[in-house]
């Protein structure tokens, strides 16, 4: 195959031109319009900025990846509250505190080495890393961390929660967080909270260390680089951000001073392929090296293939509905439990998500502490009918529901359009990208929701926050759980989430979050479907790529390829 920087063709440009002219015939049965987006894609990838490579000769020390990646908003760790963003910061930032992806209990050190609680229980006291740099030069100091916590609450946008949950607000945050010498953070709470909930938030993406001199020498009208941040990084990770071009392509470059050695990839590219079919072409031809949405019907056909590896890691992330209550009629229990029976699990789960996902039912994710593997739901059409003649609607609603048009996504949402009609229910699918989707869905405009939700941190608190705890239901609400999305007032389940993270004691921990869950399952707007299972192929020769547990303990640094 010909190199693009001496001229010659690049093969999917050819396929690209092809497809132009109508006669091209994917070997994986793609459409016309999907070939032109391969060639497309791989056109304007390969003569970006530096890029000199064809696709079907990935060098050595280059690492591509096919990814669904259209729901990137910002790439601004104190904005970022999405799937393929978090992901990519994992890859550019730092974070004061990892956990081991095999052991979501281990706690290791990032920027911080060591750390330590005052007798009182309020005042956590983290020893900077010495000698860490900055992909701009700068070293990395306390003072850089406790900017980076501080701007997360101050700017105040989705992630802020996180770090402000702690008694921490705008009046009080520069003396709450605070660099006591050039390498001791501290971090004074309210209250003496369990110490590893506070030490899983500092694992999360809202935690990255941000390059404060970088970050402010962009800032605009009091922004703290927010604007800048978006599209650019300025982290003392293993990867910077090259480029960024929404919904194409993703170009990270190594770190050659990072602390833990540089990454034997020079390069990662994560290109946007929603079509599962060209992902498996891409990763069959020796076009990308690993494919990350392929449905389960390409990974049947490639199992046993020579050259390829399919991998499997169960993931923290959820599927489910969020049901508006400012929808009069999913304000009605009655209607809120019909919709759990009126969802076709086991069919959906050997037939859609075959391999992706697994059945489950709770709003806390197995494998977490206190997680309920109870499942009193299954498909039931009669007594769904019941329950809407018991609220009077036995004629029959329309509803509609909003979901990124990717699959398995859109598959989904058609299985329950059928279901739902079982009991007179008709549901009307409103697609959308993903980024159109969550903005709608965080302003509330929503009847029902369809995607994922994954825990921020490895704590239980982080999904049952989201799921039942709702401070201020207002649209001016300032903490915007999913609760709050969905416009559910819970006073009381509220209070007993909140005193779950005071509770010392393990044993007692877990059956406060049983109770939260059972509570959940009896009556909310939430209908939990899925735990979502990562599903992804992988050429035979890349080794180290980390799927861990969470959205985004997915690394890039430990890649390396046989020779």
């Amino acid at each position: 195959m010909s190199d693009p920087s001496r001229g010659g063709p690049n093969p999917l440009f050819r396929h690209f031109c092809r497809a132009r002219r109508g006669k091209a015939q994917g070997s994986a049965g793609l459409s016309r319009r999907g070939l032109f987006r391969v060639g497309l894609l791989a056109f304007i990838s390969a003569y970006a900025g530096r890029v000199r490579f064809a696709w079907g000769r990935v060098p050595r020390d280059v690492f591509v990846m096919a990814l669904q990646s259209d729901d990137i908003i910002s790439l601004d760790p104190a904005e970022l509250f999405e799937f393929t963003g978090a992901e990519v910061a994992a890859n550019i930032y730092d974070r004061l505190l990892y956990f081991d992806p095999d052991d979501v209990e281990t706690l290791k050190g990032g920027v911080a080495e060591s750390w330590s609680l005052s007798g009182d229980g309020r005042v956590f006291r983290f020893k900077i890393r010495a000698g860490i740099g900055f992909q701009s030069g700068n070293p990395v100091t306390a003072e850089d961390a406790a900017y980076s916590l501080q701007r997360v609450v101050l700017l105040n946008k989705a992630p802020a929660f996180i770090i402000a949950q702690f008694g921490l607000s705008p009046e009080n945050v520069r003396d709450k967080i605070r660099a006591a010498d050039p390498q001791t953070l501290e971090i004074e709470t309210d209250r003496a909270y369990a110490p590893s909930f506070l030490y899983s938030c500092l694992t999360a993406a809202a935690a990255s260390v941000v390059d404060m001199r970088l970050a402010e020498s962009h800032a605009e009208n009091g922004d703290f680089g927010n604007r800048w941040l978006r599209t650019n990084s300025a982290g003392s990770g293993p990867f910077s951000l090259r480029a960024w071009k929404p919904s194409e392509l993703i170009i990270l470059d190594r770190f050659e001073g990072h602390w833990r050695g540089a990454s034997v990839m020079k390069s990662v590219f994560i290109r946007h392929i929603a079509e599962p079919g060209v992902q498996r072409l891409l990763i069959e031809r020796g076009d990308i090296d690993v494919a990350r949405n392929l449905g389960p019907d390409q990974v049947v056909g490639m199992k046993d293939k020579p050259g390829l590896r399919v991998r499997h890691a169960r993931k923290g992330s959820l599927y489910y509905l969020g049901l508006n209550q400012k929808n009069p009629h999913l304000r009605m229990p009655q209607v809120r439990k019909a919709l759990k029976y009126l969802v076709d699990y086991d069919r959906l789960a050997m037939t859609i998500l075959r391999g992706t996902a697994e059945i489950h039912q709770t709003i806390i994710p197995g494998g977490y502490l206190g997680a309920l593997e109870e499942r009193p739901y299954q498909w039931n059409p009669e007594e769904a009918k019941k329950l809407l003649a018991a609220a009077g609607l036995g004629d029959g609603i329309e509803l509609s529901v909003d979901v990124r048009n990717t699959r398995p996504d859109l598959d989904v949402a058609q299985s329950l359009q059928a279901s739902f009609a079982e009991a007179g229910i008709r549901l009307r699918i409103l697609p959308g990208d993903g980024k159109q989707v969550l903005t709608k869905y965080r302003a509330r405009n929503h009847d029902i929701f369809l995607g994922r939700w994954g825990p921020d941190y490895q704590d239980p608190h982080s999904n049952a926050q989201a799921f039942a705890s709702n401070p201020d239901n207002s649209d001016q609400g300032r903490v915007k759980t999913l609760a709050w999305r969905n416009a559910w007032e819970i006073p009381e389940l509220t209070h007993l989430t909140e005193a779950a993270i005071l509770e010392r004691d393990r044993a007692r921990r877990i059956a406060d979050y049983r109770d939260i869950q059972r509570r959940e399952l009896e009556d909310s707007p939430f209908v939990v479907v899925f735990q979502e299972v990562d599903l992804a192929v992988e050429r035979a020769d890349v080794h180290g790529f980390v799927m861990g547990p969470s959205f985004d303990t997915v690394y890039y640094r430990g890649v390396v390829k046989d020779q």
